[in-house]
């Protein structure tokens, strides 16, 4: 019974680590990284995560590059005063020291360019490398999920026409 009762705990543990995907360098801390499924014909994806500085010293995301990635930018999503949705490359995210800054739908975020003929469905995996200014290099996995998971998603409202395709972001 105690073997069995070891085995269930151990899986237990496992599983709870997985789902809660966090990684760390230095002072940062990068929690739950992913992107939504996206059709082979599809051009773009998009990424969302967690950064947190926990330490005294202002930090930034500067760059993410991944093998298996022919392009990725950050972008910021924002509403003008007559409503109209846009989004501008940003250089680098700063995070400052002790806080929090969330990458989500209509804010903030990744997109993945170039990306014709990969298809990334509901429990893929794929590896990138987050760069930060002070923290350095930092290798994490993006879990593909279903739109709308877990209280993400959004509604599509960006079309990258020059690009070859929509993203949600």
């Amino acid at each position: 019974m105690k073997t069995i009762l070891s085995i269930a705990t151990a899986a237990l543990l496992s599983a709870t680590a997985l789902l809660a995907q966090e990684y760390r360098a230095g002072d940062i801390s990068v929690d739950h990284p992913r992107s939504f499924e996206k059709p082979a014909s599809g051009a773009v994806g998009v990424g969302y995560l967690t950064l947190t500085n926990t330490g005294s010293t202002d930090d930034a995301l500067i760059g993410l590059r991944g093998e298996s990635l022919e392009r990725v930018e950050i972008h910021k999503s924002e509403t003008d005063d007559m409503g109209v949705a846009r989004m501008a490359r940003q250089e680098r995210i700063d995070i400052p020291a002790g806080e929090t800054v969330i990458l989500q739908p209509g804010g903030l975020h990744i997109m993945f360019m170039g990306l014709s003929g990969q298809e990334w469905a509901e429990g893929d995996r794929f590896e990138a490398t987050l760069e930060f200014e002070r923290a350095g290099p930092l290798a994490v996995a993006f879990n593909v999920e279903k739109r709308g998971s877990q209280g993400h998603g959004g509604t599509a409202h960006s079309t990258h026409g020059a690009m070859g395709g929509t993203a949600q972001d």
